[in-house]
């Protein structure tokens, strides 16, 4: 199988590895459990590879691109806001739950948002170039969100950390060893069969990253999807609606196929793996079902990526 072949396959290469990482983790849960350990370092390598796809010479034409950010942060940080209030009102009598879906549905994606936009045939440079602006704005406003949305409940504490730690790990650190293959890769023949041999494992990587999460995290799900299933029409909803407001606002704008399916994957896809060691943060009572509700997402999240990636390079803007 060559490289062109083997990313035609990409969506049942996902599917075989959820189900298998699902299968195992329900099986032998006590052993599927350890590869909790795995999720940031798979992530890692996943985004490593990814960036040495992606030329770094005009990073800065995305930031300064004003029609392309402006719509980018108008979706994420007005639209999706007003559409997960909406969304999680029904959540008010189980607020585990609630605090969960909110912590995830509000904050945009800052990892592998960069991979689904490159696969959905997006502007994943550009998206590259929003993610430390994107993570910023979401530091300063969740708990400006969590006051207002939470009303009785804002007096939990959200600590900044693991944001700015796995930004670090998983975005910075991959980046500047990309960006130093890359500045190596005309000088060294070594570094050029590194490069050639990297470009074959984006689509293993997200595979692995997908066993990692959904084999250490689905028996927890399970063990509680009785008291999860409030929160499942919530993301199922998000799932449908958030890519509508990221096409709403890049229609706004008008913005060119490439820019407007990026903000839409933006849109779509949340920092689950981020926010999950906030939740596992909060106070003892609630911390269990608000984390198990995050990884319910992330599960939905998931499955939904693999129609994403065909729909919106399909109906944004598909004529153009």
């Amino acid at each position: 199988m060559n490289r062109d072949a083997l990313e035609q396959n990409q969506i049942p290469i996902y599917f075989v590895a959820v189900i298998f990482a699902a299968l195992g983790g329900l099986m032998a849960s006590s052993a599927a459990q350890h590869l909790n350990v795995f999720v940031t370092p798979t992530i890692a390598v996943l985004m490593y590879a990814m960036f040495l796809q992606i030329p770094f010479l005009d990073f800065r034409e995305g930031i300064t691109n004003k029609r392309f950010m402006s719509a980018l942060l108008i979706a994420n940080f007005i639209l999706i806001p007003l559409l997960v209030w909406g969304l999680t009102r029904s959540l008010a009598a189980h607020p585990a739950i609630l605090i969960g879906a909110l912590l995830v549905l509000l904050t945009p994606c800052i990892d592998y948002v960069v991979v689904f936009t490159h696969i959905g045939k997006g502007d994943s440079k550009a998206i590259l170039a929003a993610t430390p602006i994107l993570l910023l704005l979401q530091l300063v406003l969740l708990p400006v969100y969590l006051t207002f949305m939470l009303g009785g409940q804002s007096d939990v504490v959200i600590s900044i950390a693991p944001f700015v730690e796995a930004f670090l790990v998983l975005i910075v650190a991959p980046l500047l060893l990309a960006v130093a293959t890359a500045a190596l890769s005309n000088r060294s023949k070594i570094v050029n069969i590194w490069n050639s041999a990297w470009a074959w494992l984006p689509v293993p990587a997200m595979a692995a990253v997908l066993i990692a999460v959904v084999g250490s995290q689905i028996a927890s799900v399970v063990r509680d999807i009785d008291k999860l299933a409030p929160v499942i029409p919530v993301y199922i909803g998000f799932l449908l609606l958030a890519p509508l407001m990221g096409a709403l606002a890049s229609k706004f704008f008008r913005l060119p196929s490439t820019s407007a399916r990026a903000v839409t994957f933006s849109t779509s896809t949340r920092n689950s793996l981020v926010v999950l060691p906030l939740a596992l943060a909060l106070p003892e009572e609630i911390r269990s079902l608000a984390a198990a509700a995050v990884i319910t997402q992330t599960l939905i999240e998931l499955a939904g990526e693999l129609i994403y990636i065909r729909v919106i390079p399909a109906f944004v803007w598909r004529r153009e």
